[in-house]
């Protein structure tokens, strides 16, 4: 297979990416900076012209990439997307699929994700690893993303200097789907963790201290955290662009928690309460703004 050489002399793999949004696009960046063959390909064909001109190989449907890539990577916005880029007119599914692998980054359901890819594998063979990220934009674009996969443990490996190349860590957590409920154990902590901050951080403005002082005050102590030191400063100043991830991505994995949490008898109390400050968030300032305007829900109201 073309491509650039891997360490222990073998040829790297061709590769493709589906769906070049906030995520997709940096991480295809990242791919590309790396030296990789990357065939791209995203519904609004427009957001694909940059890397194109960074010398990815555009396609004008799912299965050219497909055709033309061993490995597939997708970041998509929810499973109707997923389902519809596999199984859609000119999807996954159409070409064929011996010996490939998808990774999908898409944020699903744990069960969609059995489903679609136990569909595919009957369909035309290819292999399915589920693969969500945490790290959001930023950590797209430094490739300090951690992801947690679900799939083969042979299937990780084969994938993984890959992976590396767009992310800090690759974590194999277990067969298809325990990536997305790792995921959706990561989202129960972040959702919470913006509604939290969001609360102390209006205590210290309405009480009079300077709230852009909390992340250094706290440096150190039990209340210290990536979330404490990215997401206080940013509310504080009111810095929503580019979002760190937007209001509707956030509420759709805390109510994928909820429905999981009802099938596993889990109690999850603290992220039913995020799930609907978020619904509120999602009323008041959009399904596209910044998750963490969470914090203007407590805004005094002039006027």
């Amino acid at each position: 297979m073309a491509g650039i050489g891997g360490a222990d002399g073998t040829a790297a793999e061709k590769l493709g990416y589906l769906g070049l949004g906030m995520m997709g696009f940096p991480m295809t960046r990242r791919l590309l900076n790396a030296g990789h063959d990357v065939t791209v390909w995203n519904r609004s064909s427009g957001k694909a012209a940059a890397l194109v001109d960074a010398g990815a190989k555009p396609a004008s449907h799912p299965r050219e990439v497909a055709d033309a890539a061993s490995i597939i990577f997708m970041c998509l916005t929810d499973a109707a997307a997923v389902e519809e880029v596999v199984f859609g007119p000119d999807g996954l599914a159409a070409a064929s699929g011996t010996g490939k692998l998808v990774v999908d980054f898409s944020s699903i359901h744990p069960d969609a994700a059995r489903a679609i890819a136990d569909r595919l594998k009957m369909t035309n063979g290819t292999g399915w690893i589920d693969a969500p990220v945490s790290g959001g934009t930023m950590g797209a674009e430094q490739g300090t993303l951690a992801v947690m996969a679900g799939g083969d443990a042979a299937d990780i490996e084969r994938v993984r200097p890959y992976v590396l190349a767009m992310a800090r860590r690759l974590t194999h957590m277990g067969p298809t789907g325990a990536g997305q409920t790792t995921k959706l154990c990561n989202q129960v902590i972040v959702g919470c963790a913006m509604a939290v901050l969001a609360e102390a951080t209006r205590l210290a403005v309405n009480a009079g201290i300077d709230a852009k002082r909390l992340p250094e005050a706290l440096a150190g102590g039990f209340a210290d955290s990536i979330p404490l030191q990215l997401f206080v400063p940013r509310m504080v100043q009111g810095i929503h662009s580019p979002p760190l991830g937007h209001i509707a991505t956030m509420l759709k994995d805390l109510d994928t928690v909820i429905d999981v949490a009802r099938d596993t008898s889990s109690p999850v109390p603290m992220a039913g309460l995020a799930a609907q400050l978020f619904r509120l968030a999602k009323a008041a300032r959009g399904a596209d703004a910044d998750a963490l305007e969470i914090y203007k829900l407590s805004a005094e109201q002039t006027g």
